[in-house]
């Protein structure tokens, strides 16, 4: 094993789904936000993999975003490089490839390899059209896709714990998860570039690039806008209306097309809103939240100014990297912050900085006063006492986030 693969943060979450595919034929996809651990988390379904007894001699692992292997961005180049690698390999190849959007025509590689050589195949991506348009038509159903998210919480403190730094839950919304920002002991300024140029390696990159956007400042307002109201119900009318009074003229097309290229780029996560009683999704007013706070920070340099807001981005964060479907549930007059989703499973969720008087504790648990099913409903502060009603938990957000048990 590398030397450095010892340091790494181990994020079973995300490990113990992928390995539930390990040898079967569908590919393993990992996408996500720039620099949020898909490479790390590689090297730990390696570990774990050499730790049921595969060699190290069946990996080949090759990371695009290196240089030394322009020479490979060439999908045929690429496929004989991988055949005669191949054919040294005693027993199944399991082949690890990092960015590989990086190779234009990867797809049909990709399949051959399924096909032709039974490889254990994962590869990695930063954008969501990782699975868009030929992938997806050559692969016809033969890949899963996961999600990687940056830290959450307990990665954080697993991360600070290691080095003796600040852990605490005050930390984790300041710095956010990234793994590099979170596992390296960097000065506050030192952190704040390194985040700012994550940021602008995303905007500047991953949307400016691909969709050819030609008004950059326009694209950057538009992010500010959200991050700056994460929490809040927004829509494209309102985004447009707010540019207007700053006299910058844009339909509300065009902000749905740039939240959109954000989402698709991992930035932003959007949020629909449900109808509890009548079931169905509703078209219009939907929340924004940032893939990692500390990318937010990094950009707005606001604080905790906004902690209602942060709390319900966290929380939102945390219940995507479990594998939930989360939404915004709506039951008459009352919003519900978040629905749980996985299978059959729901969870109601309320959120909130703290119960500090009758009348706040009356609105948080009352927000599910309408919803007649038995499914679970929790209502998480910073109270460091909890105050359950009702049949209606009541939860401190950081046991709620170390927790194992919903």
């Amino acid at each position: 094993m590398e030397e450095t693969d010892k340091q790494l943060v181990d994020r079973p979450l995300y490990v113990d789904r992928i390995m539930e595919f390990a040898d079967t034929d569908l590919i393993k996809v990992l996408t996500g936000l720039r620099r949020s651990g898909k490479s790390d988390l590689l090297k730990l379904v390696r570990r774990r993999l050499i730790a049921q007894g595969r060699s190290r001699e069946q990996f080949i692992s090759l990371n695009f975003e290196d240089y030394a292997l322009s020479p490979l961005r060439d999908a045929s180049k690429l496929y004989a490089h991988l055949e005669e690698r191949i054919a040294k390999i005693s027993g199944k190849p399991y082949i690890f490839l990092d960015e590989i959007q990086e190779v234009p025509g990867f797809e049909k590689l990709v399949n051959s390899l399924r096909v032709a050589h039974q490889a254990d195949v994962y590869i990695t991506g930063s954008n969501s059209s990782l699975l868009s348009g030929e992938l997806a038509t050559y692969l016809a159903g033969r890949y899963v896709q996961f999600t990687v998210y940056p830290f959450g919480f307990a990665e954080f403190r697993a991360a600070r714990q290691s080095l003796g730094a600040d852990d605490s839950f005050k930390a984790f919304l300041q710095m956010g998860g990234m793994p590099f920002a979170a596992s390296g002991n960097l000065s506050e300024e030192s952190q704040r570039t390194y985040l700012t140029d994550i940021y602008h390696s995303v905007v500047l990159k991953d949307i400016v690039q691909r969709y050819r956007i030609r008004d950059i400042a326009l694209l950057e307002r538009i992010v500010r806008f959200a991050l700056s109201n994460v929490g809040n119900v927004i829509s494209a009318n309102s985004v447009a209306s707010y540019l207007k009074s700053e006299r910058i003229e844009l339909s509300s097309q065009t902000v749905l097309n740039y939240l959109s290229y954000c989402q698709q780029s991992f930035l932003l996560e959007r949020l629909d809103r449900v109808d509890i009683i009548g079931k169905k999704q509703l078209k219009t007013l939907q929340k924004y939240y940032v893939a990692d706070l500390g990318l937010r920070q990094a950009i707005l340099g606001d604080g905790q100014t906004q902690i209602q807001g942060l709390l319900e981005n966290v929380v939102a964060l945390e219940g995507l990297r479990r594998g939930y479907q989360v939404s915004v549930g709506t039951a008459g007059s009352q919003e519900v912050d978040f629905i749980f989703r996985k299978g059959e499973r729901k969870h109601y969720i309320q959120v909130a900085y703290l119960l500090d008087s009758p009348e706040t504790a009356d609105r948080e648990f009352g927000a599910f006063a309408p919803i007649r099913d038995s499914y679970p409903k929790t209502v998480l502060t910073l109270d460091p006492i909890p105050q359950p009603r009702n049949g209606i938990s009541h939860r401190h957000i950081e046991e709620f986030l170390l927790g194992n048990d919903w």
